[in-house]
């Protein structure tokens, strides 16, 4: 069948192409040996009379050609008829232009395609739009082999579907779907409308049909006292006449709206008071008294709130969270009182937690306000808007990290580069070189307090490489030892052919070390950590509480312990920042967030999976690298330096002033000639001068006025050969791009000592 519907579209083209040119054909045949004969005997007759010929031979060949292509086109199409003249749905089949090369009985007469040569023309009558719902349909045929879609017609539901029958063919069927009548019966014993914008009818299921004895398209026609009160009875129009009916509304997805209908209350198989029909709803629904106490409930009710009864149970004492007391709530609902709200409730579960949206209507019983509650299950919806909260708020301190974490490095540039300067004048032996050393080191300190910030908000400047996990901790073993002490054992357990990742090493040893420390802390009496790597394929994606790994290669890390454990309540904030479960001064809480930043900014996860006393256990998941080669070592520029001299120009731009007379110095007594500018404009004004020689440019990344990328392009097109090296307290990726555009370019980041920006500039000049 695949073989032959590869030749149904050039066929039928050739044949639809073919015919009309065999016509024209004989006429310019016919009209040539005319003009032949009028002409007389003679050489012009004999040219005439042979070109006449020529296309008298043509158009037989054309003729010849259009019977034999007709014959395999209707071979063909009697494939398709006789797969699909019986069906009892719609079938069409359309090439890639979306002309139609079958339609079959049943498509003729319920599609009305007699004129139609298109699909979109063919499906105009059932669909509204039908251009992009066939797009969406046959992008995906095209790429799985088939697709469908249930669409909501004027005429009900339709589902529609594509599958690929050739090369370029997709059939296409057109099938009534919910709208269909059931025989056995309707899945909700209940009259139910879908009801979309503007009120239109879209569904009514064979129960509703039933009562209203007609097929309706509007909700003016149902009930023709508006608005619909929910949770109230109404006045509606049935087969039998007007009707008293209580109608329950909820609200759907898109605009639209599922009402359920309650007739006949009173009728004689129903309780006195005519609230039998609660267990009857699929819609968690409560009967309140206006002080709160639950007077019915059905079982989807009791279902969402977690019990097997809550008859005389108070509302508050099963959900909570309103902000105000309940009963204030309920009163102005049964008084009537201003507009009440939908509010989001959370159940008092202590299995799971569960919310739910509580709608109030009130009903008036025996001329007393009872309450009608309607639940709707919010729990997804509470989760996704826990998490957008949550991401907005370490959005926010990531951003407020990093800005501090900038102005930081500036200052502790500053500070210890002037420190270096000073010890440069000053030998072991000198009084005050114990107290330079003391500022150097806790410069240091704090320069890797705002690197761990920096490493939280994901902003730190990562230097990746191709490494085998296996190597690198077999280098940090020894000092891994140290940390855990003598009460603790480290027992680290690898997979023979562990696959290779790419990472940076320093920020990968800070992590497993976090991890090391926070179980050997877990342990106050000892016990022991493993560490385990091992490779791990997934074919299908990976859920881990609100996180998806997708499918592929990685490699796994485990560190766990035999210690106390997390509680539950507090398992799923341990990567915030700040958040520690140790005592006051015994942690920063900045160890875990910094390792899930980092974790983060490699492209991997990291989970955590703990109980009350059954220890911890953190799987961090790297992707695998392709590469299994072992990296080439970058060959190392030999600089042009004289005994620790160098010459050349360098033109040093930094806004901050205690940053650039310290960079400045450092270049000078490295034997550098520096041109000092504050602003790029600055900059772009002294080079203005054509005979000024410059080698380097030393530039900051973020300035007032153009940035260093910015100003470094439009200087490079008049001295295409100067080497740049941008320095910033940034990371490297939030520019990484531009500074990719910009040749001989290297990145220093801040804070750095006076020998790294000295080494880096005589590179750049070698």
């Amino acid at each position: 069948m695949a073989e032959t519907t590869q030749f149904i579209l050039p066929v039928r083209r050739a044949v639809t192409e073919l015919r009309p040119r065999a016509g024209l054909l004989v006429l310019s045949a016919a009209l040539f040996a005319a003009t032949g004969w009028l002409l007389g005997p003679g050489p012009g007759q004999a040219v005439l009379f042979l070109v006449a010929g020529t296309l008298a031979m043509c158009a037989g060949w054309s003729h010849v050609i259009a019977r034999a292509g007709q014959r395999v086109h209707d071979t063909a199409r009697g494939a398709f008829s006789g797969m699909f003249d019986h069906d009892s749905a719609p079938s069409l089949v359309a090439d890639g232009d979306g002309r139609l090369v079958y339609v079959n009985p049943a498509a003729a007469e319920q599609l009305l395609t007699d004129r139609a040569t298109t699909l979109v023309a063919a499906l105009r009558g059932c669909l509204a739009d039908p251009g992009l719902i066939l797009f969406r349909l046959e992008s995906r045929a095209r790429a799985t082999g088939a697709a469908q879609e249930d669409v909501v017609t004027r005429s009900g539901h339709l589902r529609i579907s594509a599958h690929r029958v050739g090369d370029d063919l997709l059939l296409w069927r057109v099938e009534k779907s919910a709208d269909r009548p059931q025989s056995q019966g309707d899945a909700s014993p209940l009259p139910m409308l879908t009801v979309g914008r503007n009120d239109t009818i879209l569904f009514m299921n064979a129960a509703a049909r039933h009562l209203v004895g007609d097929r309706l398209r509007s909700l003016d026609q149902l009930c023709p006292e508006r608005p619909l009160r929910s949770g109230a009875m109404n006045a509606i129009t049935t087969r039998d006449g007007p009707q008293s009916c209580l109608m329950v509304e909820l609200e759907g997805v898109a605009g639209r709206r599922e009402v359920f209908l309650l007739p006949g209350i009173a009728a004689p198989e129903y309780q006195p008071d005519g609230w039998a029909f609660f267990d009857e709803l699929p819609v968690p629904l409560l009967k309140l008294a206006a002080t709160g106490e639950v007077q019915l409930s059905n079982r989807p009710a009791r279902d969402l709130l977690g019990v097997d009864r809550c008859q005389n149970v108070r509302l508050g004492d099963l959900m909570e969270g309103l902000g105000r007391p309940i009963t204030d709530w309920l009163g102005d609902a049964a008084a009537g009182r201003g507009t009440v709200h939908s509010e989001f409730m959370r159940m008092r579960r202590d299995d799971k937690e569960v919310f739910a949206q509580v709608s109030l209507n009130r009903v008036v019983e025996d001329g007393q306000a009872v309450l009608i509650a309607v639940l709707s299950d919010a729990t997804k919806l509470k989760s996704l808007e826990a998490q957008f909260v949550q991401s907005q708020k370490m959005q926010a301190i990531g951003q407020l990290a990093g800005g501090v974490a900038h102005d930081f490095n500036n200052l502790l540039t500053a500070i210890s580069g002037h420190c270096d300067l000073l010890l440069l004048r000053h030998d072991q032996g000198d009084g005050d070189y114990a107290d330079l050393v003391q500022i150097s080191q806790n410069a240091n300190r704090a320069a890797a307090l705002v690197s761990q910030l920096l490493a939280y908000s994901r902003k730190q400047t990562l230097r990746p490489e191709i490494m085998d996990l296996r190597d690198m901790l077999a280098d940090l073993t020894h000092l891994l030892n140290r940390l855990v002490g003598e009460k603790v054992s480290l027992i680290l357990r690898h997979d023979p052919v562990l696959a290779r990742i790419r990472a940076d090493k320093r920020q990968l040893e800070q992590v497993l070390m976090n991890l090391v420390v926070n179980a050997r802390d877990a342990m106050p009496q000892g016990g022991e950590i493993r560490i385990v790597t091992e490779n791990l394929m997934l074919e299908d994606p990976l859920r881990r509480g609100r996180a998806v790994v997708a499918p592929g290669r990685y490699v796994s890390v485990e560190v766990s312990d035999e210690g106390v454990g997390i509680a539950p309540d507090k398992l799923q904030k341990v990567f915030e920042p700040f958040y520690s479960t140790k005592r006051v001064g015994e942690g920063t809480g900045l160890g875990l967030s910094t390792a899930y930043g980092i974790v983060k900014q490699t492209g991997g996860f990291i989970f955590v999976e703990s109980a009350p006393g059954q220890g911890a256990r953190f799987q961090v998941l790297l992707p695998a690298h392709q590469d299994v080669a072992p990296p080439r070592a970058a060959p190392k520029a030999t600089p042009r330096i004289a005994g620790g001299q160098t010459d050349g120009v360098v033109l040093l731009v930094e806004d901050e002033a205690p940053v650039r007379a310290f960079a400045s110095r450092a270049l000078q007594m490295r034997g550098f000639t520096v041109l000092e500018a504050e602003s790029a404009e600055d900059a772009l004004e002294l080079l203005a001068q054509k005979d000024l020689v410059v080698d380097v440019f030393v530039t900051d990344v973020v300035m007032p006025g153009l940035d260093g990328p910015t100003w470094v392009r439009q200087a490079l097109h008049a001295r295409p050969g100067v080497h740049v090296v941008f320095m910033s307290g940034y990371a490297e990726e939030t520019f990484s791009d531009s500074q990719a555009q910009i040749p001989n370019s290297v990145f220093l980041p801040k804070p750095f000592s006076l020998t790294e920006l000295t080494d880096i500039v005589q590179r750049q000049m070698a």
